[in-house]
């Protein structure tokens, strides 16, 4: 185990993410443990420690060597602006980086950024050339704002170059919305025919919740009915309806969904309108006909990977000619936006198994294709299963197996419109969504931007309340199907006093 120590509480779990992202093999303690912080003599001889010590001029950063730490080292910079600045915090966090690379003789792609959302750094330094190029950069503007963020987190100039490309096709469809007074409606449909290895999402076997299912979408009527109301006034944007796997409803389910959303917001133009088909062995003619019926602009048919044998290793029940098919059926049927998702690093996979899925892939020239690095995930079963599938996980080349997709996307004319980032992902990566122009995913967009309010709505979701300051709050509702319907107007009313009660109580401020 590495333990972790520095003397800035509010730098304690940057310190331990960094470890944990330079040392991935490794246990690395957190800061929030009992024992943390308490380093005994014979502790310090026989674990590996890691100890950051800031004075108000100098920071030193020492490591103690053990199973991980190869040999006693100590590291000494000094700081040469008050400790009162704004860019105090910064620098240090950029000298315990440049130590950990020294020590370790490797450096991140992503630098010493430890958030989910990049993308929005550098959104932020564009925003602030905006007086002067209305929204058009140049090139030496663009390698200005790279540059920044290179010096400033350690960003490589490769991610830098991808987040900045991003944020500047993020800002112009950002920009076309009327985020003040729009929000997007997210619809959780927590059913799946199985549970996938990987997944952590909130979701239940849909054979064992068949007589709960329309109790469920009453109660999600309920709550449609009541976003109408306490949204009175903005206007709708984007819907997204995911999971789960909502194509795991029958037609006849499905088409009762939908026509309840119909019911309450009748014809109101919406810029997009997501539908999560996923699971091929979800997906028939009569349910793509009903999504048809009801306008549904853009559907994803999800196979994460086109191998058959790491299909069944995942726990999914159907092959890669399921997929195939599912995909040419909605096509045929006149969907023209279809997204595609892959997973990089999926148990037993090399790029072979990559490489086999992308060439697949571009066969049927998806409009948009999302490409996630693995993270495991405490609430999944893969965590759970760790000591049976550990061999498996960490064979392939993260940085090679992601460039082969970028490749792959720029062959079939698809651009990197959204970016973000989880923890414990491989190789220290990130997940992005390539898309043709015109069909980038709007939603994901506004949700990770979090530029716009979030309405969601069904078990285990978070709504998202974007105050026009950028303060943000959220509130989630039962995770359990049961507890979500008998206590649905409870529910209800927590999003009322966080959309409704907030902003009348902010409006006398």
């Amino acid at each position: 185990m590495i333990k972790t120590k520095i003397n800035r509480h509010d730098l304690e779990y940057f310190l331990y993410a960094m470890v944990k992202a330079f040392y991935k093999d490794a246990v690395v303690e957190a800061p929030d443990t009992a024992e943390h912080n308490r380093l005994k003599d014979d502790e310090a001889e026989h674990e590996d420690v890691a100890v950051c010590q800031i004075n108000d001029d100098v920071i030193t950063m020492s490591f103690s060597k053990g199973k991980w730490f190869g040999i006693d080292k100590e590291y000494s910079y000094s700081i040469e602006i008050d400790k009162n600045s704004t860019e105090y915090k910064d620098i240090v966090r950029g000298y315990i980086y440049d130590a950990l690379v020294d020590y370790s003789g490797r450096s991140l792609p992503w630098g010493n950024l430890t958030g989910i959302r990049p993308t929005k750094l550098y959104m932020n330094m564009f925003r602030t050339l905006d007086s002067d190029t209305k929204g058009e950069y140049t090139k030496n503007q663009i390698d200005q704002v790279v540059n920044k963020m290179a010096l400033k987190h350690r960003v490589s100039d490769y991610k830098g170059q991808l987040a900045a490309d991003i944020a500047i096709r993020e800002k112009k469809i950002i920009d076309s919305f009327d985020n003040k007074d729009g929000y997007s409606l997210y619809i959780g449909i927590p059913f799946c025919p199985s549970t996938c290895l990987y997944c952590s999402f909130t979701s239940y076997p849909i054979v064992s919740y068949k007589d709960k299912v329309r109790a469920y979408l009453d109660a999600l009527y309920e709550e449609l009915k009541s976003a109408k109301d306490i949204m009175v006034g903005k206007h709708l944007d984007t819907i997204y309806i995911g999971g789960g796997t909502p194509s795991s409803l029958s037609a006849e389910d499905m088409d009762y969904l939908l026509s309840k959303f119909h019911d309450v917001f009748g014809q109101e133009q919406l810029a997009e309108y997501t539908f999560e088909a996923g699971r091929a062995d979800s997906i028939t003619e009569d349910k793509l006909i009903v999504l048809k019926k009801y306008g549904v602009s853009r559907i994803s048919v999800n196979p994460q990977t086109m191998n058959d044998d790491t299909l069944k290793r995942i726990g999914r029940h159907h092959d890669t000619k399921a997929v195939i098919d599912a995909f040419n059926m909605a096509r045929e049927l006149g969907f023209d936006n279809i997204n595609m998702d892959i997973i990089l690093g999926l148990p037993g996979e090399d790029l072979t198994y990559v490489d086999r899925t992308l060439e697949a892939i571009k066969e049927l020239k998806p409009d948009s294709l999302t490409v996630h690095s693995l993270a495991i995930k405490r609430a999944s079963r893969l965590k759970e299963m760790m000591d049976k599938y550990n061999s498996e996980i960490g064979v392939i080349d993260f940085d090679k197996a992601m460039n082969m997709s970028i490749e792959a996307a720029d062959s079939m004319g698809l651009k990197p419109y959204y970016l973000y980032r989880q923890k414990d992902m491989g190789g220290n990566l990130e997940n992005t969504g390539f898309a043709s122009d015109g069909k980038y995913g709007i939603y994901n967009i506004l949700m990770m931007e979090e530029v716009q309010s979030i309405y969601a709505i069904g078990a285990g979701t978070v709504t998202k309340r974007v105050f026009e300051d950028g303060h943000i709050e959220r509130c989630d509702t039962h995770k359990d199907v049961n507890l979500y319907i008998e206590d649905i107007e409870a529910m209800i009313e927590r999003k009322r006093g966080l959309i409704v009660k907030k902003e009348r109580n902010r409006s006398y401020e």
